[in-house]
């Protein structure tokens, strides 16, 4: 599954737009409480601990993307777009949202 955030992929036609697909990852507030009490993984001013949560939800959420482009009969995804958000501002969730289009690509 070629994923992009590009609209269109160079050398290739769209035979077919096959909808708007998404996926999402929340990380639940017991990954913020653990950052925070190690505070000896914080250098330079950045959380590699932190980061990696970041990353791990991230790919989370491309895998459920392109999922669910592969159950529509997808080869791409174009047009993605990640989104960060605090849920549940007293909870201090984040969810990561990746939305694109999915669509047929000419061999």
């Amino acid at each position: 599954m070629l994923l992009t955030t590009t609209p269109t992929v160079e050398g290739k036609n769209i035979e077919s737009y096959l909808g708007i697909v998404s996926g999402e990852a929340i990380m639940g507030a017991n990954v913020f409480k653990d950052l925070f009490a190690n505070i000896r993984d914080i250098v330079g001013g950045r959380s590699t601990a932190y980061e990696n949560e970041l990353r791990k939800a991230k790919e989370l959420a491309l895998s459920e993307l392109s999922q669910n482009a592969s159950l529509l009969g997808a080869n791409a995804v174009v047009g993605i777009d990640l989104d960060y958000e605090t849920v549940g501002v007293h909870n201090g969730m984040l969810m990561v949202t990746a939305a694109g289009t999915a669509v047929k690509l000419s061999d």
